[in-house]
């Protein structure tokens, strides 16, 4: 597997336990490394195989921080009260 820097934007990026939950969480995935948040771009930056992107974005979505406008209606509701949820953990971790 070759791997290359990776920038994605998210949505529902707000504090340093979104920051904290997000690292965490991707530290899980196989592949991934050098992963970095930047709040004020509400951006991660990471090293993976690019094959590994869809991984990378279900576990993104999953802890409620999707891809920049990849939800909508409900969807980006429920992807909201999730990050409040990871964030809360993440402050308390």
């Amino acid at each position: 597997m070759s791997t290359q820097e990776m920038h994605i934007e998210i949505d529902n990026l707000k504090c340093g336990g979104c920051e904290k939950t997000i690292l965490k969480g991707l530290a899980t995935v196989e592949g991934v490394s050098e992963v970095s948040v930047d709040q004020a771009l509400q951006m991660v930056s990471l090293h993976a195989d690019p094959g590994l992107r869809p991984a990378i974005l279900a576990k993104l979505h999953d802890m409620g921080y999707p891809e920049k406008g990849s939800t909508q209606g409900l969807d980006a509701g429920v992807s909201n009260i999730k990050s409040y949820v990871s964030c809360a953990i993440g402050k308390m971790s």
